[in-house]
């Protein structure tokens, strides 16, 4: 049985309890208004009759009927003796007090087989001693119950069996859309990670969690390509200053004879050694970022000190390459970061900016405001990227065709992309004719 049935039958249960409840609930007041109306005309006729002569009241007696018409069921008519003077009661109830008030009664069967009857009854004295006893049924009451239960056997009971059939017909559909996204998960975790959740397009829960589990599938996918990419960049890169490191030593052990020869080596070695491994801390940094280790770090930012302390920083490498580096700050809102990871963020952006850009070039550093939040950029005079590389140039060791010259492994911008993202910051790549312009939109949340 599955869950959704399970649940249609829950449901359907208390569907049932309620009605049920709601039905009592209905008869209870229904007959409390109707014992309250009978109640009264009782009280009213008994008082009518109490002051009614004796030949007036002999002759009601015998027809039980009043003048106005209304019927009686009971009407007698008993001595203070208790004897029946007149009336269709045999005997005087002794469980009736004499008060004029309306009580409960059962009146004993008056024909064999027949069974006893419940009515509401009030006892009178008249003047002379006498008492008068006068009672109705309660069958309105009794037709009352009769209708209501009708009425919930003929409600009731189809509702309940719709919805059960209602449920066997969901559970139905529900379990071919599980079995269905089993069947897929199985061809996945099979390795077959091109497969995909069916999305049928009406908009659903199952359709929603599809969506969901597919994008997160994508992303799995995303990221099982950039780990195998990067570990084949990886290999490619360290090879290199490994091999070098190698070949010298290599060289070194037939080649080098005097102790100033051997300290040239090992230099140069270690310079090798020393390449393998920032290639090797910068991706691990940048693993750190993006598991969002420094989130607890943050704090509110003031950016444009950042902007003036990484201006400072740079105002030397750029003045020795011949390039004017100018810095245009606004009044702007704090924004919540890790101050260090920023400096780091811009640092990187100015320093591609030294490295690309020709002598004579120019940087503008500029930070300033729009409406949801300040942006941070750095605009070049330098060759700029391709529109069709701006994407790429995020990835691990991504290279892009004006960089190829250039010292470097192409780790820097990935370091620009891991610590806005986790900022929550977005990085937009632009034209600046010449060279590009690479802003920080800082979103405020």
């Amino acid at each position: 049985m599955s869950a959704t049935f399970r649940l249609t039958i829950l449901f359907s249960g208390l569907f049932a309890l309620s009605t049920l409840v709601l039905f009592g609930v209905i008869y209870g007041q229904t007959a409390a208004v109707e014992t309250r109306r009978i109640d009264g005309i009782l009280i009213a006729d008994a008082a009518f009759l109490v002051r009614q002569n004796a030949g007036t009241l002999s002759g009601i007696i015998d027809g039980k009927v009043l003048p106005d018409l209304r019927p009686l069921t009971y009407l007698a008519l008993f001595s203070a003796s208790l004897g029946r003077l007149n009336g269709n009661l045999t005997e005087f109830p002794r469980d009736l007090p004499i008060d004029g008030r309306v009580h409960r009664l059962v009146i004993a069967a008056r024909r064999p087989g027949d069974v006893p009857e419940v009515v509401r009854a009030v006892g009178s004295a008249l003047a002379d001693g006498q008492m008068l006893v006068i009672a109705r049924t309660i069958d309105s009451l009794d037709n009352l119950r009769a209708a209501l239960i009708r009425a919930l056997v003929l409600g009731l009971i189809p509702a309940v069996l719709l919805s059960l059939a209602a449920g066997a017909v969901v559970s139905g559909r529900t379990h071919r859309q599980v079995k269905l996204l089993h069947a897929t998960l199985d061809r996945i975790m099979g390795g077959s990670l091109a497969e995909r959740l069916p999305v049928r397009g009406s908009g659903d829960d199952f359709d929603r969690l599809a969506v969901r589990v597919n994008a997160m599938l994508d992303e799995i996918a995303r990221l099982m390509e950039d780990m195998k990419s990067t570990g084949d960049n990886i290999a490619h890169d360290l090879r290199t200053p490994l091999t070098r490191v190698r070949t010298r030593l290599e060289r070194a052990r037939h080649g080098v004879e005097t102790a100033a020869q051997w300290q040239d080596v090992i230099d140069r070695a270690t310079l090798g050694l020393d390449q393998a491994l920032r290639l090797i801390t910068a991706l691990l940094r940048i693993g750190d970022i993006e598991a969002g280790h420094r989130r607890a770090a943050f704090e509110d930012i003031d950016l444009g000190r950042i902007a003036t302390e990484i201006t400072e920083l740079y105002e030397p490498f750029a003045e020795a390459k011949g390039i004017a580096l100018s810095l245009s700050v606004f009044p702007v809102r704090r924004v919540r970061g890790d101050h260090d990871l920023l400096c780091e963020l811009l640092s990187n952006l100015v320093d591609n900016a030294v490295k690309f850009t020709p002598s004579g070039g120019a940087i503008a550093i500029t930070l300033g405001e729009k409406a949801d939040g300040p942006v941070l950029s750095v605009a070049d005079s330098g060759p700029g990227i391709a529109p069709a590389q701006r994407d790429m140039v995020f990835q691990r060791f991504a290279r892009c065709d004006a960089s190829r010259s250039i010292e470097g492994y192409g780790l820097g911008l990935s370091l620009v992309a891991a610590i806005a993202k986790l900022h929550g910051f977005r990085v937009e790549i632009a034209d600046h004719h010449p060279g590009c312009v690479i802003s920080l939109a800082c979103p405020l949340r």
